[in-house]
């Protein structure tokens, strides 16, 4: 069992992100020819720093957003090498516009783009604003994946800038919510119907983790949730299986125990897959 996560106050997240405005971003990855983040091959850009504590997280290093170091073991033979090696890098507007543009043939081929994950990029929401302009005005379809904790006029201003919101959706149960994550889920809930209900374009993704929000009748509820929101421009939920590919990253990066949960059968994603199905929802298992 998970020991509780204590709540962090939304104020609290603010002093501690202030939505950085510099202009200069903080990334910890970059990731080129993505298929899962968002229609097309794409361009994935992944912000350092997150409000939330997600014990499934598969990228740990995410969490903290101040440049890191850590030490790197290398082998050879019997003997080890250690080196110190950093987890993130400072771009300016102009350089990572400049990595993006790089793969602009293949956006152009494949109808893809570029996507800004994290970590939540909307810690960084002054740099992403100016960024995303950018991009949009040099051509590039824009894709969001956030889990929508950020205050609402911060999703206002952003989302002028964004082809498609790739919204986490992670627990309806506020007490869960806080509990696996560390922050209460109305003000994510409240993004969530607001960019629905304002005509933007938005992807519920689900990760879906035994134990915690991978029970048939959680899957129920949600599917009445999202089935009641369906409209034009909010038709498509995708379930993100957990999986343990991340786990070794929390004691490279001395972040303490993952929790290690199951990994959810293939045959009941695909049972879930059809309730959505069933009630009119483009579905896919994975990203």
């Amino acid at each position: 069992m998970l020991d509780l996560i204590l709540l962090k106050p939304f104020s609290s997240f603010l002093s501690k992100f202030v939505f950085r405005t510099t202009m200069k971003a903080l990334l910890f990855d970059i990731k080129r020819f993505a298929i899962h983040d968002g229609p097309g091959i794409r361009t994935t850009l992944f912000f350092k720093g997150c409000p939330l504590s997600c014990p499934w997280c598969h990228n740990p290093e995410s969490r903290n957003a101040d440049l890191q170091l850590y030490s790197h073991v290398d082998k050879i033979g019997k003997r080890e090498f250690i080196s110190e090696r950093s987890v993130g890098q400072y771009y300016t507007r102009e350089e990572l516009l400049g990595e993006v543009l790089k793969d602009q043939v293949f956006y152009e081929e494949s109808g893809g783009g570029l996507t800004c994950s994290g970590g939540e990029p909307l810690t960084q929401a002054g740099f992403l604003k100016s960024f995303l302009s950018a991009c949009k005005e040099s051509g590039i379809h824009t894709a969001l994946d956030t889990s929508g904790y950020a205050e609402e006029q911060v999703i206002m201003n952003i989302a002028p800038h964004v082809d498609l919101f790739l919204f986490d959706i992670k627990h309806l149960d506020n007490g869960k919510h806080v509990r696996y994550t560390g922050v209460e889920n109305e003000v994510i809930l409240r993004n969530f119907n607001w960019l629905v209900d304002s005509g933007y374009q938005v992807i519920a993704r689900v990760p879906v983790i035994p134990g915690i929000n991978g029970q048939k009748k959680y899957i129920q509820n949600l599917n009445s949730y999202l089935s009641a929101r369906m409209s034009n421009n909010f038709n498509e939920v995708h379930l993100l299986p957990y999986h343990k590919i991340g786990c070794a990253k929390y004691e490279k990066f001395d972040l303490g125990r993952n929790a290690n949960f199951e990994e959810p059968q293939t045959e009941l994603l695909e049972s879930y897959a059809q309730l959505f199905n069933r009630n009119g929802f483009r579905t896919k298992v994975g990203g």
